[in-house]
């Protein structure tokens, strides 16, 4: 058998993990800051509990589990001919039965859950940071995977603007931090909603959501096409065309204005919807209060073509990209938004709760692409003590305590080879330092540093053993 691995799926190298890690503490910490608290949930949930949460397409892209054990036992057979019974069945039917686990999509659905199945454990307003991979059928490519990790914050049962003015600042701290330079986009469903009425389809936001959320994908004739196969008119689609591009084409009136595109909305047709007036009111709010001297490095910009295919977004939605003048990158790095009634589902309504969720795999093509990792990261070891026979290793042992006491990390090489073998060992492994310490080092009272770069060699009390690599 040859050894592989599915499709969208990774290994990790020592290196690698130690980049990602890098990436990981740099999140954990901000969230941290802020007061976030972390929580992990299963791996698997149950179908009905991600079921119909993320849109038809989504839907599609959950990983089913098949139940344990004789889960075919109970279907119609033919004896004669068990295949035809398989083909001929219900499908649906036939999933149902076999199947009533799913891997997890996201970490939203399954975090509404916990706050629903917890509620009585919890303080409101809850603000919560979890970390872990999530799973979707998707066509593997690059930048997209089937299993990839996400770092979420969310804050839940509090409709304050502002938290969507702190996810936006931690935004800012956790790729200021990573040296990542990007692009913060908003908006607000409540816009779109009212983008749907005005077009005269105001039960089908969410169809023209999924639609424009693959704008950067295919394009806007292929948003249009999508729609006119889902039903649209031309005059729907050439409507909506105009809201793409809103403020593309600014009128001077607005050249001096902060934030144009959000002017222009003010005096168009669009705010004939009260729902959308709200949207713009709520986007101006959040914008205004943003501290820009927190946040000089981050460009924030209000996207009217900005969407967010998922269902349970009602209000605020956000969207982060790395500069397109640094990076080739084009992909969403980070994105989030608010849910006003996600807890409803699942008994609890009226809960409000607004989220980020940073793509760890994503940022760190990115950061691989600008060679923004630090130089002295490393997977490797700083000291390797060399084994010279069971007497010397004895003696080794005690070092190697005080080394990692001391906060220095230090290995024992395990077998009494020849000296040339275990320092081609340190070599592969990029550890700089080796210390020896054979019978003569013992009978003197020392002990012996070889510089696996320089390969000079220095001589030292085992007192002075712990300062000189702190030194260093």
């Amino acid at each position: 058998m040859k050894p592989s691995i599915p499709k969208g799926t990774r290994d990790f190298s020592p290196q690698e993990m130690v980049k990602r890690n890098y990436i990981f503490d740099i999140i954990r910490k901000v969230y941290q800051l802020h007061g976030y608290q972390p929580i992990e949930t299963p791996a698997m949930e149950n179908s009905e509990t991600l079921m119909g949460k993320y849109g038809e397409e989504g839907d599609r892209l959950i990983f089913k589990i098949l139940n344990s054990g004789a889960y075919l036992d109970g279907l119609p057979q033919d004896k004669t001919d068990s295949n035809l019974q398989l083909t001929t069945y219900d499908l649906r039917l036939l999933t149902k039965h076999i199947s009533e686990k799913a891997l997890r999509y996201d970490l939203t659905v399954p975090f509404a859950r916990y706050v629903v199945q917890h509620r009585n454990d919890i303080t409101f307003p809850f603000k919560r940071y979890q970390i872990q991979p999530v799973w979707r059928a998707d066509r593997p490519q690059k930048g997209r995977y089937r299993e990839f990790y996400q770092c979420d914050a969310d804050v839940i049962g509090s409709d304050s603007l502002l938290n969507e003015v702190e996810l936006i600042q931690i935004i800012d701290e956790v790729f200021t931090k990573l040296g990542v330079p990007v692009i913060i986009k908003l908006n607000n469903r409540k816009i779109l909603q009212g983008i749907a009425e005005y077009i005269g389809a105001p039960d089908r936001m969410i169809d023209i959501a999924t639609a424009i959320d693959k704008l950067d994908k295919i394009g806007i004739d292929g948003v249009k096409k999508e729609l006119i196969d889902k039903g649209f008119s031309n005059e729907q689609t050439e409507k909506l065309n105009v809201f793409v591009f809103l403020g593309k084409n600014k009128t001077p009136n607005f050249h001096n204005s902060k934030y144009p595109e959000l002017d222009m909305l003010h005096h168009s047709d669009y705010l004939a919807s009260e729902i959308c007036t709200k949207g713009v009111r709520e986007l101006k709010s959040i914008l205004d209060r943003i501290d820009y001297n927190s946040c000089p490095n981050t460009k924030i910009q209000f996207d009217p073509a900005l969407a967010r295919g998922l269902n349970y977004y009602t209000g605020s939605i956000i969207e982060v990209k790395a500069d397109p003048s640094k990076s080739i990158f084009t992909g969403s790095i980070c994105g989030g938004g608010r849910y006003d009634d996600l807890t409803g589902i699942f008994g609890l309504p009226d809960v409000s709760g607004v989220g980020i969720s940073f793509g760890a795999d994503r940022i760190y093509d990115v950061i691989e692409e600008l060679k923004l990792f630090p130089e002295n990261l490393s997977a490797s070891t700083k000291v390797l003590l060399i084994n010279f026979g069971e007497e010397e290793a004895q003696h080794c042992l005690k070092v190697l305590r005080d080394l990692h006491t001391s906060g220095i990390s230090a290995e024992l090489y395990p077998d009494a080879k020849k000296l040339n073998k275990q320092f081609e060992y340190a070599d592969k492994r990029n550890i700089p330092y080796v210390v020896l310490i054979g019978q003569s080092e013992i009978e003197k009272g020392i002990v012996k540093i070889r510089n696996m770069h320089s390969k000079e060699e220095k001589e030292l009390l085992p007192a002075q053993l712990i300062e000189y690599f702190k030194s260093i």
